[in-house]
């Protein structure tokens, strides 16, 4: 059922005439005199992000590991062989070849009697039945929260979300790179990316550890409504 939306121009004119102004009136932006959002963590090195990050996972109920692209294999392996492997999820993403773990993934896990399902946009139903049953789901973040210990994830069509919520336990790849202070820096890069006009995706998760809630007398409960375990592998750059 499609809908129309009626009258829309005279009803913006009508309201724009009780303000005083034109209806195509564009509102310059404040400029507020003290920002604090952006005195966090502001000289920050990288290397000192990473530490406040590895602090906030304790609090997050997270595990963190530091890895390298030479040990990425290995230390992703190490994860899997800790979760108890059996199946594993992943998005279709050019990524895992350009970090060399194509190899460990197509060759070494089937061997090992890993099963390896990668998103399929040509199969909606299949990509769901396969994130239920999975055991562990592997995603990449776009940018990383270190005050948080929030991961940022894009969702497209070889980019699943079920990726990073159905299966029992989730590793999320971090590059070094990615890692900024807080909210504020993700808030202005996606806003910058619409004003440039770029195309982003209608869906954007900020995960923060494994599912918890508090909502019964402030008492944390892990695990209610997604991953009880989860994994972030920072990844050191080239």
């Amino acid at each position: 059922m499609t809908s129309m939306i009626q009258h829309r121009e005279s009803f913006l004119a009508n309201i724009a005439k009780q303000l005083g102004r034109s209806p195509n009136t564009e509102l310059p932006r404040p400029t507020w005199q003290y920002q604090p959002q952006d005195r966090v963590l502001k000289e920050a090195t990288q290397d000192e992000l990473v530490e406040v990050l590895i602090k906030q996972c304790a609090n997050i109920h997270t595990d963190i590991k530091i890895s390298s692209t030479s040990t990425l294999p290995q230390d992703l392996q190490a994860i899997v062989d800790h979760y108890g492997g059996q199946s594993v999820i992943t998005w279709k993403d050019e990524r895992w070849k350009d970090y060399g773990l194509s190899p460990l993934m197509t060759e070494q896990w089937p061997q090992a009697n890993i099963e390896l399902y990668e998103w399929n946009a040509q199969q909606p139903e299949e990509n769901i039945r396969q994130a239920e049953k999975a055991n562990i789901g592997i995603t990449i973040s776009e940018m990383t929260l270190a005050e948080s210990g929030t991961a940022v994830l894009f969702s497209s069509k070889n980019r699943g979300r079920s990726v990073s919520f159905l299966p029992e336990k989730s590793i999320i790849l971090i590059p070094k790179s990615t890692i900024v202070p807080r909210m504020t820096q993700a808030a202005r890069w996606i806003s910058e990316k619409i004003r440039r006009g770029d195309n982003i995706p209608s869906c954007i998760n900020f995960i923060t550890g494994p599912s918890n809630s508090a909502d019964i007398e402030m008492i944390l409960i892990v695990g209610v409504h997604g991953p009880i375990q989860a994994t972030y592998l920072v990844i050191e750059d080239r």
